[in-house]
């Protein structure tokens, strides 16, 4: 049964499409008009029947106009109030009239969209009884939303229209909480006991959520109350503790305290902790100093301050641990086993502080961590490279936030023991500025008299550092302090020779690279021959950090070989390393073969290795000058005119007529793109010049280095194992060194040794004839 509207609908009437919510018969909705095609709708409506229709949109994030967008039922309204502000914007009230459903779409030249309509009537059931049932528990639902949401509902909602089923279906659907398709559904439906049965669904789902956000408020609500409450009784005891004179229990700070009890501590370490637990007692919780305080205790319980490692004083096996994980460095090895020995028979002796002095890749930082296996201590490293600020070393004052221990009470934390192997790398690398300067901090660290008691800026107590084992790693040593060096006991460490890289790499090199590459010897094999290549022709280095990535090399190209399934076994020969590593990237100057004016052979030391130059000179007409090129240092440059004047001093002694003010003499030495200096060339220059002089060859196949005087004196020079061991893989096997050197041929390894002739100068004067044949003869 259908109840007719009384109200005549035009048929033809404008569409305004509303994206905020669905409008519903008998509800008033505001709305403010902004546009100016909307304008014109109402200005078009108020001239004319005051009706509107209103549809909303299917996707509300698409705002346009599109005709496929717009639902075709909606609510015609009636223009209720309207007022204008500046600015063409309308504000409007619209009260809902009856539903309508569009027919069909009407082209005008407006600039809104026109429709012909249709009006849409309720259908009632025959059942009066079932429908006052479903309006009765409508009602009901809508009374225990406005309870749960504590508003006060309408009056024209119970008491207007309370008997009205329609209009209390389209009320409460314009109330409710739901989604647009759901109001739009029961705008859409005609039967009104079907419209009050969807209506009631919603309804009670919406009471569900409420009663849910109720109780979980209700829960967070009761949480704050207990919290502020406890607040409130601690307060209370607090101040009735204190008028009775006893003492906060914090189940906090009684844990603390339980554990500092527990904690073996020094006395004047225990006394600090109690103090700043005493102040923690006495602090409200929510002040920031009580985590400060927190935090400082938790260090005070973290570190070792009376846990030590028991040194593992067998020397005969930290010899082997020392052997096994290192080769040679002879001098590292007897200093660790004077230590243990020392330590053996006098255990409170004080640790001396080591420094390893070498270029990189000779196992310096490896060598501390073998130290600490040798001898049973746990490892630390600290690399200070780039270091500027001293708070890195000394920590920070708790006045700062976020303050923190140095890098040495952090580092004795992670080791779990004060007497830990602590290895401070790099310590030529470390910077000053505003800061503060590192190197001071380090003074109290490495000094044997004063780390017993070294006083961290944030711990402010004593940690005895005694015990620590302090190693020190550098490249050089002009860029350390001198009073930070004279703490420390310098341990060269030179670079490796051709035949201990060759070793090196045998012993662990090659193990390593094949196991990282998933390799074993079935596959891939290197000969010795192939290796000592691999060193000469493409490695140039004082360690064995470029080797080791050489190797890798040859190891990776074999795994992707045998990744694509061929594994038959490879071997490295000479002849096969272009193969994996290209044209050789190195090569060492080689002697002459026949003797050349002006032409000797000196020998050099490289932080890779020694080296043979071939110093050239030779004669032209000028005014006297002395012309040097190949990048001479001013050492080098000094050792030149040394020997120059060496020359004029003693010219009559070898028959030379020469003016020297009608002559320039110029000195060459290969290879000009690498800088040069030192004083060990000296003997060379001299020989070179006075055979220019002379015009007489100079024997191609022997070798001398020595500083020279302008009393002929040779004078002894540096890296003597190094420069034969150059002059040996150059062919060369005889070799001039001053008379002061001799003790340094025992460091030449004995294989080598007995491959080389040596020859002691003690006066250059004594060795000319043996370079330049027929010196003093008359032509």
């Amino acid at each position: 049964m259908t109840r007719a509207t009384v109200l005549d609908l035009p048929e033809i009437l404008p569409i305004l499409p509303n994206p905020d919510e669905i409008v519903y018969p008998y509800s008033i909705v505001p709305m403010t008009i902004t546009k100016s095609a909307i304008a014109e709708l109402v200005d078009d409506a108020v001239h004319t029947n005051k009706m509107i229709c209103v549809v909303g949109l299917k996707n509300r994030m698409d705002s346009s106009t599109r005709r496929e967008n717009l639902y075709r039922t909606g609510t015609v309204t009636g223009i209720d109030r309207l007022y204008r502000f500046p600015g063409n914007i309308i504000r409007l009230h619209l009260r809902g009239l009856v539903r309508f459903r569009i027919q069909e779409f009407i082209e005008t030249d407006k600039p809104y969209i026109m429709a012909r309509v249709e009006k849409l009537e309720s259908v009632f059931p025959l059942d009066d009884v079932e429908l006052d049932a479903w309006q009765n528990t409508v009602r009901i639902q809508l009374k225990q939303i406005f309870e749960l949401t504590r508003s006060i509902p309408d009056d024209s909602l119970f008491m207007e229209f309370s008997g009205d089923a329609e209009k209390l279906s389209f009320l409460a659907a314009s109330r409710i909480d739901a989604s647009v398709k759901e109001k739009q559904r029961i705008l859409e439906v005609d039967n009104v006991l079907e419209r009050l049965w969807l209506l009631s669904g919603i309804l009670e789902k919406e009471i569900r959520i409420l009663k849910l956000r109720n109780k979980i408020q209700g829960q967070v609500r009761t949480e704050i109350e207990k919290d502020q409450k406890e607040y409130i009784l601690k307060e209370q005891m607090k101040a009735i503790q204190k008028e009775l004179g006893g003492e906060n229990e914090n189940p906090e700070a009684e844990e603390l305290r339980q554990r500092i009890e527990e904690k073996d501590l020094p006395e004047s370490v225990c006394k600090a902790a109690m103090e700043e637990l005493d102040r923690l007692t006495r602090m409200h919780p929510g002040i920031p100093e009580v985590a400060v305080i927190r935090n400082y205790i938790e260090w005070i319980l973290c570190l070792p301050w009376m846990i030590s490692t028991k040194d593992r004083l067998d020397i005969n096996r930290a010899q082997i641990v020392l052997e096994k994980d290192h080769y040679d460095l002879k001098d590292v090895k007897e200093r660790v086993l004077e230590f243990l020995a020392v330590r053996k028979l006098n255990p409170d002796g004080k640790a001396p502080i080591l420094c390893f002095v070498g270029p990189p890749g000779v196992g310096k930082t490896s060598m501390g961590r073998s130290i600490a296996r040798a001898i049973g201590r746990k490892f630390v490293r600290l690399s200070l490279g780039g270091v500027h600020d001293e708070a890195e070393i000394r920590g920070h004052r708790r006045t700062y936030i976020g303050a923190m221990p140095g890098k040495i009470i952090q580092g004795l934390k992670e080791a779990g023991s004060n007497n830990p192997v602590f290895m401070l790398d790099e310590v030529d690398k470390i910077g000053s500025d505003f800061r503060g300067d590192p190197t001071s901090a380090l003074l109290e660290v490495l000094d044997p008299e004063q780390n017993f008691s070294f006083r961290d800026n944030y711990m402010n107590v004593p940690f005895d550092l005694s015990g620590v084992q302090f190693i020190t790693t550098a490249n050089r040593t002009d860029t350390i302090p001198s009073p930070l060096m004279d703490r420390m006991e310098i341990i060269r460490i030179p670079g490796y020779t051709s035949a201990e890289k060759l070793e090196i790499a045998r012993r662990y090199l090659v193990k390593r690279q094949m196991k990282n590459s998933g390799l074993t010897g079935r596959i891939l094999r290197f000969q010795r021959k192939g290796l000592r290549r691999m060193i000469a022709d493409y490695t140039r280095e004082a360690g064995v950090r470029e080797l080791e990535r050489t190797i890798g090399k040859v190891c990776r190209k074999v795994a992707m070989k045998v990744a694509r399934g061929n594994d038959e076994l490879v071997i490295i020969t000479p002849s096969r390393l272009p193969q994996f590593l290209g044209p050789r990237k190195f090569s060492r100057m080689r002697v002459l073969d026949k003797p050349c004016v002006g032409v000797s052979t000196g020998l050099a030391w490289t932080p890779a290795g020694g080296e043979v130059l071939l110093i050239e000179s030779t004669i032209m007409s000028g005014k006297g000058e002395l012309i040097l090129t190949g990048q001479l240092g001013e050492v080098m440059q000094e050792s030149a005119k040394t020997a120059l004047s060496w020359i004029r001093t003693n010219a009559d002694d070898y028959a030379l007529k020469t003016n020297f003010r009608e002559i320039d003499i110029h000195l060459h030495v290969p290879a000009g793109a690498t800088p040069k200096d030192g004083p060990s060339a000296g003997v060379a220059i001299l020989v070179s010049i006075l055979s220019s002089l002379t015009g007489k060859p100079v024997v191609p196949d022997i070798a001398v280095t020595g500083e020279i005087s302008l009393q002929g004196r040779v004078m002894p020079v540096g890296g003597i194992k190094e420069k034969v061991l150059g002059a040996l893989a150059a062919g060369i096997t005889r070799v001039f060194i001053p008379l002061e050197n001799s003790r340094s041929i025992e460091e030449i390894p004995e294989e080598n040794r007995d491959l080389m002739q040596f020859e002691l100068i003690e006066k250059v004067q004594d060795v000319l004839d043996i370079f330049i044949p027929g010196l003093k003869e008359v032509d």
